[in-house]
């Protein structure tokens, strides 16, 4: 037999709204300590940059080589120059390479770079954990065993210790919620309001951190990661070899295509 529970008004006045206030404006304050706690991105030295636009240019050079507005000469002077330059470690940041040294693979431990990024994933981690902490403990200590709110549609018998976390009744009806059980909901519920309030990009998604690892920011492919431009520069020399056979031009017989285009040349 289920139990037919009347709820006190102030429970709603005083724990209900009380607990979702209080999330949302954690939420929001969140967002902006994050943004504070943000620093800028560093500039590149001259020498990184030169380094990495080297890179950018080959890869250009060889993704209109199948349709190349450069005649095959100047094609062949400019990929041959870049080339040499890969091979004699020219566009190096730190020089070319000297024979007795092993080649190694960079460090991310020892760049500042991937340090800073590893530390703002850091600082993300634990605003959004000691606020949640906080907040659990104080829902705890305070409203430990209350039932807050009764949902207005049916729900299967599977969804009881989900709604009614720290009451053990074995007979109360499934749509009663718990105040802790309220704290998850609002936790992973309130994202929609964040974007509503802050924009798509916010910092105020707590569950979505919840699946980062500070670590992950040493992973992905920043600007100013440490990468072995050595071993990369071996490897676009290979490319660079390889799109000179696949060269052409479209400059190519153009007078006569202009020709042909306009009927002053019998068509093919």
């Amino acid at each position: 037999m289920e139990l037919s529970l009347y709820l006190d008004p102030q429970i709603r006045d005083w724990v209900l709204f009380p607990i979702t206030l209080v999330m949302i404006l954690v939420g929001i304050l969140r967002h902006y300590v994050v943004i504070l706690l943000q620093s800028p991105p560093k500039k590149l030295s001259r020498a990184a940059t030169r380094e990495q636009r080297a890179l950018t240019r080959s890869q250009i050079l060889r993704a209109t080589s199948s349709n190349s507005p450069i005649p095959p000469s100047v094609y062949k002077a400019i990929s041959q120059h870049l080339s040499e330059a890969y091979k004699a470690g020219t566009y190096l940041k730190d020089g070319p390479p000297k024979a007795d040294t092993p080649s190694s693979a960079p460090n991310p431990l020892s760049d500042p770079a991937a340090m800073d990024g590893m530390m703002a994933g850091m600082k993300t981690q634990m605003v959004m954990m000691v606020p949640q902490m906080v907040i659990m403990g104080w829902i705890n200590f305070f409203f430990q065993g209350f039932v807050l709110i009764k949902l207005p549609f049916p729900l299967t018998l599977g969804f009881k210790s989900m709604l009614q976390r720290g009451i053990d009744t074995p007979d109360m009806d499934v749509r009663w919620v718990s105040s802790l059980s309220w704290y998850f909901l609002n936790f992973f519920g309130l994202n929609g309001l964040y974007r509503l309030i802050l924009g798509g990009d916010n910092a105020a998604d707590s569950s979505r951190d919840m699946t980062t690892s500070p670590f992950a920011a040493m992973g992905n492919a920043q600007p100013g990661q440490p990468q072995d431009f050595n071993k990369i520069f071996k490897a676009e020399r290979d490319n660079l070899e390889f799109a000179e056979g696949l060269h052409n031009w479209v400059g190519e017989n153009m007078d006569t295509k202009i020709l042909r285009k306009y009927g002053k040349l019998a068509a093919l």
